[in-house]
């Protein structure tokens, strides 16, 4: 019979909101799999356990095999990140896919998650939101990922690290204009803690003066609902979709739906007329 693939949330910073499940999960696992151990450790001897542990970080994902069988085995696994709830925006997530594929038992045991932290005291809407995470290092992807983003009127959240924040902020800015609201949440639960709402034009005026530190999580609020007088025409909106198929390479397809966003068109219909567009074009 197989053992259990416990998903177990660590704190974000302060070891205090560890919950006492997770502290019973850590002790009652056969082993633990950590992002990295050296982390995972740390929190282990702050409550006096010993385990076996392996590695699943990205460049470790092969051990994921060894994970699963050893929990086919009769094994049970307290599979943890470094910070947070695992699985989100963490290679994790590609075990328990694996894990749930072979009829494995999951188990999660929930805690602290620094996106849902930093939404909730960010003061920006919190009835609909979305987690877009670490944004793609290369340029390309990264504008196009923006791109897609344009008309989005939900409230977003990125994480970010301090050496990649200044030209992200300039980039935000550019793509959605300085004046949009965002709250930089910087260091969670941690001694420095610092909650800021500010504009990101005037985030990225400070940043290029202070040396960023820590971890951030950016809570950025959503495109303002157009008015009837704000609303592009179709044709307008169809030739914004041709300009990301041309600036961003983006397919008809996606350069529809993102050109769609947040107008009272629907994908279809910019579809069509981006078609008839390029037809155009093209005679």
């Amino acid at each position: 019979m197989p053992g259990t693939l416990y998903i177990v949330a660590t704190p974000i910073g302060n070891l205090e909101d560890l919950t006492p499940r997770a502290a019973a999960a850590f002790g009652a696992a056969d082993f633990v799999a950590a992002e990295d151990t050296r982390v995972t450790m740390r929190l282990l001897n702050h409550l006096g356990l010993k385990k076996p542990m392996v590695s699943y970080h990205e460049h470790a994902l092969g051990r994921g095999e060894g994970i699963l069988r050893r929990i086919e085995a009769g094994e049970s696994c307290a599979l943890c990140s470094d910070a947070g709830m695992p699985c989100i925006s963490d290679p994790g997530a590609v075990i328990v896919r694996d894990a749930l594929a072979r009829g494995i038992p999951v188990t999660p045991v929930p805690g602290a998650s620094a996106c849902v932290t930093a939404l909730a005291v960010s003061g920006q809407d919190t009835a609909r939101w979305v987690f877009e995470g670490f944004l793609p290092a290369e340029r390309r992807l990264r504008r196009k990922r923006l791109a897609a983003l344009a008309g989005e009127m939900r409230t977003v959240i990125f994480y970010e690290a301090p050496h990649r924040l200044r030209a992200t902020l300039d980039e935000l800015a550019a793509a959605f204009g300085g004046g949009r609201s965002v709250t930089l949440c910087r260091e969670l639960t941690k001694l420095h803690e610092e909650i800021w709402k500010t504009t990101l034009a005037e985030a990225a005026a400070h940043y290029a003066e202070a040396e960023p530190r820590g971890e951030y999580v950016l809570v950025m609020a959503g495109a303002p609902e157009p008015g009837p007088e704000d609303a592009p025409s179709p044709e307008e909106t169809a030739a914004r979709a041709l300009a990301l198929m041309r600036e961003e390479g983006l397919a008809p397809s996606a350069a529809a739906k993102a050109a769609a966003q947040g107008t009272p068109y629907g994908k279809s219909e910019i579809y069509k007329l981006l078609l008839a567009l390029q037809a155009d074009g093209a005679e």
